[in-house]
């Protein structure tokens, strides 16, 4: 059954001792004021960027390096995580309801269901 995604989001993963620095730079740096998460005290947002790409910061635990890291969104995330991995992807940690992974060099992603709406729909990429 066809299943969709797209690389939706760019994540700045920061420790609590850079994190408010960072979160400063990259708002001055892009134009975009940094929203925070009134929800979550951890995360705040650039907004929406070209083509529907997002930016959000998101504030991690001590020992995580300071990195970027993309979140792919998808409809279908066991068929989005067999099609990765079938590319040269492994699975690292399962989250619950999403999948950290990383790719044949190491680096991290993750693969996350919808969440950018109508974004989605308009960018995302059908799969066999």
């Amino acid at each position: 059954m066809p299943h969709r995604s797209r690389l939706a989001i760019l994540l700045l993963d920061l420790p609590p001792d850079t994190h408010d620095a960072g979160r400063d730079f990259w708002a001055a740096a892009t134009g975009h004021a940094a929203r925070p998460d009134h929800t979550d005290d951890d995360w705040a947002s650039l907004g929406s960027f070209a083509g529907g790409f997002h930016v959000e910061i998101q504030r991690t635990g001590e020992g995580t390096p300071p990195r970027w890291h993309v979140d792919v969104e998808t409809d279908d995330i066991p068929a989005e995580v067999a099609r990765l991995e079938a590319l040269g992807a492994t699975r690292h940690r399962d989250m619950g309801s999403f999948w950290q992974m990383t790719d044949p060099a190491g680096l991290v992603f993750c693969v996350v269901g919808v969440q950018t709406g109508e974004e989605f729909d308009r960018y995302a990429v059908t799969w066999p």
